[in-house]
């Protein structure tokens, strides 16, 4: 069964996109950096509470049967219990695992200090088992992630990480996207120089890589327009993607992903924006109205803070707070937009 993932990326290709071509992940793979936290809340408990992992599977699944995101990002061991409850079976959805993760996403670990250090590149994901029993069970893609910290020794062993995944991947038939970190530790550069330094390596790191070895499509941070515009221009080959970073204000949600969308980028994957929102359902479905031009940003917040009123749920933020945009790097966009 083709997915809707196939689908838009064919037409992306073909050079046929519109709007509705833009595609939405969700990734709830934040327990293979973290623990207990990674599973979000139930803000209709009262008063909230964590979900168990159990219950977090079984939100998981709540979203793939509402049939609004493209793709679905998990754990290996997750994959094996949504499986168990035919979570994919005749979904358009599509199912990914994790491939592997940089330490500095280990920040989710409670009193841990790994995000400190420059991150390096660590992989424990069974490919073959993970693809076994696709199509009935598993998945053939998984996401593979790099940081590079401009230290020489470093980055050639990510390089070399880099490298051997491709030949296991290869090997026995997984797909992958490839994920882009910012530095995440101070190497000295602007925000506009880092969006040049993760540029160049994204090209430089894909240019000895053959067609049959390449990923399906990249995600990587939103650096601003001038990087986004500049990375989805320079090879149409490379499908672009931006990932979602912090949790920030359902506004900062709404304009990132209206941004990534104006300015090249041809899908967003987001994890704690999703996972840490009081409704996700409601706000998947208004990220999708966001980007395919159908309500402006702020417009979108007030039909959330709508929506959990119907619900009866108390916002984590006033309305007039949840329409602030915080992170610095789309105030400029949005500024100049409005």
């Amino acid at each position: 069964m083709l997915t809707r993932l196939d689908t838009k990326l064919a037409n992306i290709r073909a050079g046929r996109y519109t709007p509705a071509d833009f595609m939405i992940a969700d990734a709830k793979d934040g327990d293979v950096g973290a623990g207990v936290t990674a599973s979000g809340f139930d803000w209709s408990a009262k008063p909230k509470r964590r979900r168990t992992r159990q219950e977090f599977v079984a939100h998981i699944e709540e979203i793939v049967r509402h049939d609004v995101v493209d793709l679905m990002l998990v754990s290996q061991s997750n994959l094996e219990l949504l499986d168990e409850r035919r979570a994919f079976v005749g979904s358009a959805v599509k199912p990914a695992i994790r491939g592997n993760l940089e330490t500095m996403c280990w920040a989710g670990v409670r009193h841990g200090r790994y995000a400190e250090a420059p991150s390096r590149p660590f992989r424990d994901t069974h490919l073959q088992r993970a693809i076994a029993n696709y199509p009935t069970t598993g998945t053939d893609l998984c996401l593979y992630s790099v940081c590079f910290t401009n230290d020489p020794d470093r980055d050639v062993r990510t390089l070399e990480e880099f490298a051997a995944f491709r030949a296991e991947a290869a090997a026995c038939g997984m797909k992958y996207f490839y994920e882009i970190f910012n530095p995440n530790v101070d190497i000295g550069m602007t925000r506009a120089e880092i969006g040049e330094f993760v540029n160049d390596h994204i090209l430089k790191s894909l240019a000895s890589v053959p067609r049959a070895e390449r990923p399906l499509f990249l995600k990587t941070v939103y650096n601003g327009p001038a990087a986004l515009e500049e990375l989805a221009s320079f090879d149409r080959e490379l499908i672009v993607g931006i990932l979602g970073g912090g949790a920030g204000t359902t506004r900062d949600t709404f304009e990132l992903i209206a941004q990534t969308e104006r300015y090249g980028g041809r899908l967003a994957l987001f994890g704690r924006k999703i996972n840490l929102a009081e409704a996700p359902l409601r706000l998947i479905e208004l990220m999708r109205a966001v980007v395919e031009g159908a309500m402006a940003t702020d417009e979108a917040v007030r039909a959330y803070h709508g929506a959990l009123q119907t619900l009866g749920i108390a916002p984590a933020r006033s309305l007039a707070d949840d329409l602030q945009i915080t992170e610095e790097v789309l105030k400029p966009a949005a500024a100049k937009a409005a």
